[in-house]
């Protein structure tokens, strides 16, 4: 039965990570947003005090906790920056996840420990220039060599830590005829020649999370590097996708708690007419408004999050999880601005960064649109 209280054991959790986010991450925020660089040294912080393995098993250098206790972590590391909130996730829930669901034994022992640890970054590299929400229409191609290997040529665009990662899921087909199912998934390390970071793309938001464009030309790789040691993964593809999801539909909630958290602040603070903004009724309706969106989704956020965890079906609630929790960040973030007048325009106020950092949320893993074909589709079955 769902519960609305957090156990013991995730409510220390919560004050581990809010502790490391306020001394640890708010002092770099300023200065990795306008340089527009993940501030690396966060991840051997994590990794020491095991917040990069919290659903990994202890065999591994993880605390084997469940994805509620991840994404109690998610809210309180992207209340304070969704950026540095994001390229971590990339690394836990994209990157080494898979390897941790899917991988062999031997690739679980080469790069799980390191990633937990925050010694090595990992980044997940599906979407292409031509090729966004229509992941089975990916171009990149794996030819398998004579005697062993293959070699992978392709381009890959948006990929969160790609300037920096020590390794990269890819994504490639290795049977063109088979849509969707000839894709399979390579565990490709940086220094493998052929592996280029061709550009770092400047972006509207979530500015301290490095993105980057990367080739793959006639990138030799082991037949090691073949994630699971088999062909075909295009289900692992979309199962990783769904833990991304969870944690992205409590990431939108955060930015928007964090947006409203700024906005009842400064309604406090600002007087007009002679009396603070807090007590003119327009400034109420909205506050009133915006807390009762934030408060819908984190319920249905971490409803999703529950129901993975306990091993049940969300592919739907999932997908209503991100879906909804990216309106309601656009929506509060927005109102949010609008509360602090000229000042939330202005980068000396926060909001200014999370309405930037909001509109991600309806893009990235699945634009809304996609999420809403979906949960539709769940629906019409």
């Amino acid at each position: 039965m769902l519960s609305y209280a957090f156990t013991e054991e995730q409510e220390e959790i919560r004050a581990m990570v809010r502790d490391f986010a306020q001394n640890e991450v708010l002092p770099l925020v300023e200065d990795a947003e306008r340089h527009e660089k993940f501030p690396v040294e966060l991840m051997p912080k994590l990794g020491e005090l095991g917040l990069l393995g919290i659903v990994f098993p202890e065999e591994y250098g993880g605390i084997g906790l469940d994805k509620i206790a991840e994404c109690i972590f998610v809210e309180e590391m992207a209340k304070v920056c969704a950026g540095i909130a994001a390229s971590v996730n990339a690394h836990t829930d994209l990157s080494a996840f898979p390897i941790l669901k899917f991988g062999t034994e031997q690739q679980k022992e080469k790069y799980l420990p390191r990633s937990i640890a925050g010694e090595i970054i990992g980044a997940y590299a599906i979407t292409e220039p031509g090729t966004g929400s229509d992941a089975a229409n990916l171009i990149s191609r794996a030819e398998k060599k004579e005697g062993g290997g293959w070699i992978i040529n392709g381009r890959k665009n948006f990929i969160t830590n790609g300037t920096l990662c020590d390794y990269c899921i890819v994504a490639a087909y290795t049977d063109k005829s088979q849509r969707g199912s000839g894709i399979s998934v390579f565990i490709v390390d940086r220094d493998t020649k052929g592996f280029e970071v061709t550009r770092k793309l400047e972006k509207m938001g979530h500015r301290s999370s490095d993105t980057a464009e990367l080739l793959f030309e006639d990138c030799e790789v082991p037949d090691e590097a073949l994630l699971g040691g088999k062909e075909g993964a295009f289900g692992a593809l979309m199962a990783t996708l769904i833990t991304g999801r969870v944690s992205h539909g409590v990431k939108s909630a955060a930015i928007a708690e964090a947006a409203l958290e700024a906005a009842i602040q400064y309604s406090k603070e600002r007087e007009t007419f002679g009396k603070p903004l807090s007590k003119h009724q327009a400034i109420q309706f909205k506050l009133a408004t915006m807390a009762t969106k934030v408060e819908a989704a984190k319920s249905l956020a971490y409803k999703a999050a529950w129901l993975y965890a306990t091993g049940q079906e969300c592919t739907k609630e999932a997908s209503m999880a991100k879906y909804f929790s990216a309106e309601v960040a656009d929506y509060v973030t927005r109102e949010a601005v609008q509360i602090h007048g000229g000042y939330g325009y202005v980068i000396e106020y926060p909001v200014e960064r999370y309405y930037r950092d909001a509109k991600l949320a309806s893009i990235t893993e699945g634009t809304s649109e996609i999420q809403q074909m979906i949960i539709a589709r769940d629906l019409l079955k």
